[in-house]
């Protein structure tokens, strides 16, 4: 028995359920889920403590989301999420020897998840072995020399890939980087590329960096705060304390989604007595539009027609100009194309693509050109789709409209996932290295890596499927469960010769194996990393291109782990041998000998170590911020969409746009329970959710088993079955599923062309009931509750 069974059974059984939650996101909801996680950890008192620790200046950063902090001092800010991450890395349960000698690797295959997980820290680097299908121990050195002795006999470096999850932190991160270009290739698959890779491309067409252009204090001065394919009250649960500020001063707070999330309706702040005393809760959204699936485009392109017009009525009455001319004159280029596309748009297009009104849209014009100081927010909803790096540029296009770059209170703000996704890609993690990077490398170690560009997620698993890779190695993260249609890619994994992953618990990833295969554990960000200079720090970057440090508090979970850079280095020391132009020991022995190297490769970190030791930490400078445009043009660029679909449009009315998305009880693959409790589903996972009108065209009752069927022209059949029917009030056409369940519908060759980030967030599928399940069984079902909302 694991430890906390009976607690696990209680959340997956007893709480099977459809039922309405009526309570505002935050609140005391929050802080009982919080006092529930920790204690299903087993850690009620001491990761009590630890969450005093997070987010302090002599702490440890949120293991979460990337969301910054007001100036990481002592502020006591951490939100639910954040502290089922920190319960999560905090648990008493040990995933030790004793367990995989209890347990094959079949066995553990047929396990859901969120037991993977429940099964604890993992406590010693272990192997497979192929003749008991199990996970052995085996040393620290052994482990190495054996992925020494796999990387070496390859044909090419080219036929090894190396993954990093955005978790890791800077140090481990360039390390990771330098050594895999020592060692020959540039193939960086990364959890950027299936997330914000849209950001990365399409923000420096268009003003010259890749990185969003506000800091914090930014939403203390914004007029208005629009919100696109963002649910924050999930994905950066302590972005709602900023919204919930912003809205109480009297910003407007306009909202798009599909779903009407609830922390973008009501939101009860736990830091205000007030609220909490009184079961009182903030007004988030002043409008909350559900846009239909693969609609933003037209919403904000019907958005910029609408100022388009306000502009030219004004002109014509001799009125002060709407559009922004002193700036789009000084500043951008474009702007003649970008308004003769707008004006050949109709609204006749525009309205049935985006689910709304003209009347909606407009209104949030009006906001817009309303308001002195815009920030426009948007998430994995506008990056995920076959264009989402056309449709990240028209951010772009309707800030640049009214000069909202580069002022206080103004810009353009993406927010990514893991707490140093953006830091990862500064500091080297790419597949395309810039010449300054290259260069920089150089100057620092004294070799000149590759410069041809290696693979991203879709490229590696190309290589994968054709046979062509032989190791992959992965920096954290849960590959196999994250990428699209993984039924396909698991059993190319499996054909692999070597898989290395460095983890912190047991997850799906794991078991899918190749011949040889090594788990690695290693430290967590709320553990104490001593090494031979003494306790050391980590770094990382949000998402407003904030530094700061990170030093753990926690003993570690067990004697037998290593830090990610010393890991790092000791792969790089066995493979690499005593001809290495980097000195992988001295390295690791002081972070500050990488920092030392990282601000020589990057001359951004100038002071890197003197700074980060300054309270808050520093900001890397985004000159698009500064108004200075590092495009060709030298100008931020106004860019033209095509058209208005997002992905390539269908003719059958049977055809529904399913988008993928997180439980609230979930982080990336993270499974905290089965339950989303603001949604309203308890003890499941297993759920798709339809209006009641798509429903009824179905003949399906909520609460019945339906199976979901892509609609794909390459001829393979890619299914989900006996899911439980939802009803919930969405727009027309469209139904939503929980990740990563939902994964094995988005086929390999559904992609953005530009970033090549895969298309989960607008699948084309069909739903039918399930063969499984007959009119007789409807009655046992009736008795569920919908999540009408």
């Amino acid at each position: 028995m694991l430890l906390n069974e009976t607690a696990k059974e209680t959340d997956m059984v007893k709480r099977k359920e459809i039922r309405i939650y009526s309570e505002p996101a935050g609140g005391w909801g929050a802080l009982k889920a919080t006092g529930e996680a920790l204690a299903l950890q087993g850690v009620a008192v001491s990761g009590a403590k630890t969450l005093l620790r997070m987010n302090q200046p002599e702490g440890f950063d949120c293991p979460g989301c990337a969301w910054p902090d007001p100036k990481h001092t002592s502020s006591f800010e951490f939100c639910e999420n954040g502290a089922k991450a920190v319960a999560w890395e905090a648990t008493a349960n040990r995933c030790t020897p004793d367990f995989f000698a209890a347990h094959s690797v079949s066995e553990l295959t047929a396990w859901d998840d969120y037991d993977l997980e429940m099964a604890g820290r993992l406590t010693h680097p272990m192997a497979y072995d192929d003749a008991t299908d199990r996970y052995r121990p085996i040393e620290w050195e052994d482990a190495f020399a054996m992925i020494a002795r796999h990387l070496n006999g390859l044909d090419s470096p080219d036929q090894a890939d190396f993954y990093t999850s955005g978790r890791a932190s800077n140090e481990a991160a360039f390390l990771y980087q330098v050594f895999v270009r020592e060692f020959g290739t540039n193939n960086f698959p990364d959890c950027s590329n299936m997330c914000h890779e849209a950001t990365s491309v399409g923000l420096p067409e268009s003003i010259g960096v890749g990185k969003g252009t506000v800091l914090l204090e930014d939403f203390e001065h914004a007029d208005a705060i629009f919100i696109f394919g963002q649910n924050p009250g999930t994905n950066s649960p302590r972005m709602m304390s900023d919204l919930h500020s912003a809205s109480r001063r009297g910003a407007k707070i306009v909202s798009f989604n599909p779903f009407r999330e609830r922390a973008l309706e009501r939101f009860a702040s736990p830091q205000n007595p007030v609220e909490m005393a009184t079961l009182g809760s903030t007004q988030i959204s002043s409008f909350l539009y559900q846009v239909r699936v693969g609609g933003d485009v037209a919403v904000l392109k019907g958005m910029m027609k609408a100022i388009v017009e306000a502009d030219d009525a004004a002109l014509a009455a001799n009125l002060p100009r709407v559009l922004d001319i002193d700036f789009i004159d000084a500043h951008t280029h474009g702007i003649d194309a970008l308004l003769e596309d707008l004006r050949n748009t109709s609204w006749d297009a525009i309205v049935p693509q985006s689910g709304l009104t003209r009347a909606d849209i407009e209104n949030a014009a009006n906001i817009y050109m309303q308001a002195k100081n815009v920030i426009l927010v948007y998430g994995m909803g506008l990056t995920q789709h076959h264009r989402g790096t056309e449709t990240v540029q028209q951010i772009a296009n309707l800030a640049l409209l009214r000069g909202n770059i580069g002022r206080p209170g103004a810009g353009v703000c993406p927010v990514r996932g893991h707490s140093n996704v953006q830091g990862n890609r500064t500091v080297g993690i790419t597949e395309k290295p810039s010449p300054q990077l290259i260069d920089g490398i150089e100057r620092a170690f004294g070799f000149r890596p590759p410069v041809s560009h290696g693979h991203d997620v879709i490229a590696a698993i190309d290589s994968m499927m054709h046979g062509d890779a032989k190791v992959f190695v992965a920096l954290g993260g849960n590959f196999a469960a994250a990428v699209p249609d993984w039924v396909r890619v698991q059993a190319a994994m499996r054909k692999l010769d070597l898989t290395v992953h460095i983890a912190t618990k047991l997850n799906r990833s794991h078991l899918v194996h190749g011949k040889d295969a090594l788990i690695l554990p290693c430290l967590g960000r709320t553990e104490i990393d001593i090494q031979a200079d003494g306790p050391q720090s980590i770094t990382v970057e949000d998402s407003m291109s904030m530094v700061h440090a990170s030093g753990g508090r926690n003993q570690p979970a067990s004697p037998h782990l290593k830090s990610e850079p010393a890991i790092v280095a000791g792969i790089a020391r066995a493979t690499l041998g005593p001809d290495s132009h980097v000195r992988w020991e001295h390295l690791v022995e002081s972070y500050d000998r990488i920092r030392d190297a990282i601000e020589i490769v990057y001359p951004i970190f100038e002071r890197y170590n003197e700074r980060i030791r300054e309270p808050g930490g520093f900001h890397l400078t985004s000159t698009a911020r500064e108004r200075v445009w590092m495009t060709p043009t030298g100008r931020a660029n106004f860019l033209v969409f095509e058209g208005l679909d997002e992905d390539p449009s269908h003719d059958d009315p049977d055809t529904l746009r399913l988008t993928t998305m997180r439980s609230h009880d979930q982080y990336n693959t993270t499974l905290y329970s089965h339950s989303d409790r603001y949604r309203g589903v308890f003890g499941q996972r297993d759920v798709v959710f339809m209006n009641a009108r798509e429903w009824q065209k179905r003949n399906v009752h909520p609460g019945e088993r339906v199976d979901i069927i892509a609609v794909s022209k390459d001829g393979i059949e890619r299914v989900i079955r006996g899911f439980k029917a939802v009803e919930y009030e969405l727009p027309d056409g469209c139904c939503g599923a929980y990740y990563p369940e939902a994964n094995p519908l988005v086929p390999l060759h559904a992609f953005d062309a530009k970033s090549r980030t895969p298309s989960y967030k607008s699948v084309p599928v069909k739903v039918v009931r399930s063969a499984a399940v007959k009119d007789t069984q409807r009655a046992a079902v009736e008795g569920d509750q919908h999540a009408y909302q």
